[in-house]
């Protein structure tokens, strides 16, 4: 009962959320409604115990002096420093001491992150363009016309390239997207389904 109680839950749930979606009766809205508002719950709970596991993984690799046990014991402080300023001084509302904190000192770690991030992918990219068949030729091509004419150098070589860029993003760049989109549309209604009917459990750990 352990694993047919979950398949249940979930496939009750699933087949109320997408009649929600195709029967929308004033009565469905109203249940739908009240069981957002239990999600909300739920999910207020999940946060708990997600804090809860972050302590005790953190912690314990504190203990056992870790590689990198500073970086836990700055990930720690962080956390009990900005649910205090949330709780305690003022709220998170703007002009709070929490937005002060969020804008001028997350804010710009995490772009410098993003940053950074952005700067590998590039140099993974440039490694990665080793042109040995024809499509590999059309990829590396068309990266480099792009990125040419997304700077204004481009704009200095040809008036046209920015407009040409542009064609390449939307015509045959949209094309692409939309395939792949389409495929991975595809490939999540497949596995909402095998879901709903029980045929995929890796969800609940173990097949």
């Amino acid at each position: 009962m352990r694993r047919e109680i979950p398949i249940a839950i979930c496939f009750l749930a699933g087949i109320f959320y997408t009649l929600e979606l195709f029967i929308p009766h004033r009565q469905v809205l109203s249940i739908f409604e009240t069981v957002r508002q239990w999600a909300q719950i739920l999910i207020a709970f999940a946060y708990v115990l997600a804090i809860a596991n972050i302590l005790r993984v953190n912690f314990h690799a504190i203990q056992k002096n870790q590689r990198d046990w500073p970086y836990k014991v700055v990930l720690i402080v962080s956390l009990f420093f900005m649910i205090t300023l949330g709780i305690f001084f003022g709220g998170i509302g703007e002009g709070t001491i929490f937005d002060w904190v969020y804008y001028h000192a997350q804010y710009p770690l995490q772009s410098t992150m993003f940053a950074l991030l952005a700067f590998f992918i590039a140099s993974a990219a440039f490694r990665a363009f080793r042109i040995r068949t024809l499509e590999a030729a059309l990829l590396a091509v068309t990266a480099v016309l792009v990125m040419i004419g997304r700077v204004p150098v481009g704009e200095e070589l040809w008036n046209n390239f920015p407009d040409f860029t542009e064609w390449i993003m939307n015509v045959p760049q949209l094309a692409g997207k939309r395939a792949i989109m389409i495929g991975a549309a595809l490939g999540a209604i497949s596995t909402a389904l095998k879901v709903l009917t029980g045929l995929e459990r890796t969800y609940l750990g173990g097949e």
